[in-house]
């Protein structure tokens, strides 16, 4: 019997199941038809009104357990939640909010689809009138997050087969599967070695490392930069010459924005620097402007929604500078 799965699109603009749609080794059909029972899709499914709301209440009403709950989208919980109204359920509406926790409490596993779900995302950006959060902030339940805007079908159906062969993954701090987001953009740039050699591009389009030009490589876990875009793996940002935006962090987007603006650099006392040091120094001062960035939104506020991680998101971008640095300036 394929393992059943519950996918509720909340405060979305469906860009994470688009995404899973582009899948391609296997591909969504074979998904559906071979591995998995979605009992519950808004986006692809034929059905309509009630007779589409039978599988939700089955899953209410049977055994805990026997379900994966996927969420696509942040929850709003301003207003009773009824900024996002699932359906109507007996004449009354049936907010996001409601359908999430009733949902999750009898879920086997409950995954966060995407960087809304799993992190607030652009639909909790400032100034978040809705009051939208993470799944994560609304269920008691441990939520395993697959971020991304969108989340690349690979982390989530490569998740999702692991939850069904082998329970859960191992995962970092922020809940998310290490065999995905264990490393930063950064780590696995094929630009790295423009990086190191102070090879910078001047503008979008240009070779060289681009890290000037608001690359947020060096704080962004993913593996993007070996497992490319989408189904078929063929580019991803960097290969396009423009930089990443780190759509898969907890703070995107607000903490991690102007997209395309160059953070502020430390300024250092002179020091003398050997010529294949001077690139890697210069780019460790980078991701410490990024970080002191980073603690200036915190501080005002413009990262209310992930302000429970910012302890977290520093110590990141602490790991993220001791790879950085050189062990002895020349």
């Amino acid at each position: 019997m394929r393992p059943k799965i519950i996918w509720l699109t909340t405060n979305s603009c469906a860009g994470d199941i688009l995404s899973l749609l582009n899948a391609r080794h296997p591909n969504f059909c074979q998904m559906a038809e071979d591995y998995f029972d979605f009992r519950f899709e808004p986006f692809t499914m034929a059905a309509e009104g009630d007779l589409a709301l039978e599988p939700l209440a089955a899953a209410l009403n049977g055994a805990a357990g026997e379900y994966i709950l996927v969420v696509e989208g942040n929850i709003p919980t301003a207003a009773q939640g009824r900024y996002c109204v699932i359906a109507y359920r007996a004449g009354q509406p049936w907010t996001a909010l409601e359908a999430v926790q009733e949902l999750a409490a009898k879920a086997r596993y409950v995954v966060a689809a995407g960087t809304c779900a799993a992190f607030g995302g652009p639909y909790a950006a400032h100034p978040n009138p809705t009051g939208a959060k993470p799944v994560s902030a609304v269920v008691p339940q441990k939520v395993i997050n697959v971020p991304g805007c969108p989340v690349h079908p690979d982390w989530l159906a490569g998740t999702l087969y692991h939850l069904v062969a082998h329970g859960e993954p191992e995962l970092d701090a922020y809940n998310r599967p290490l065999i995905y987001f264990g490393e930063t953009v950064h780590d696995r740039c094929p630009r790295r070695a423009d990086f190191e050699n102070g090879n910078f591009a001047s503008q979008p389009g240009e070779p060289g490392c681009l890290y000037r030009l608001g690359c947020k490589g060096p704080v962004t876990h993913a593996d993007c930069p070996v497992r490319q875009w989408c189904g078929e793996h063929t580019n991803w940002p960097v290969g396009a010459n423009t930089p990443c935006i780190g759509c898969a962090s907890p703070e995107f987007p607000d903490g991690l924005s102007p997209f395309f603006e160059h953070l502020p650099d430390f300024k250092a006392p002179p020091l003398r620097l050997s010529a294949d040091r001077a690139g890697l120094f210069t780019g460790a001062l980078t991701a410490l402007g990024i970080g002191a960035h980073l603690t200036a939104n915190i501080a005002t506020g413009r990262l209310a929604q992930t302000l429970k991680k910012a302890r977290k998101g520093k110590t990141r971008t602490a790991r993220a500078l001791r790879k950085l640095l050189p062990r002895r300036l020349d």
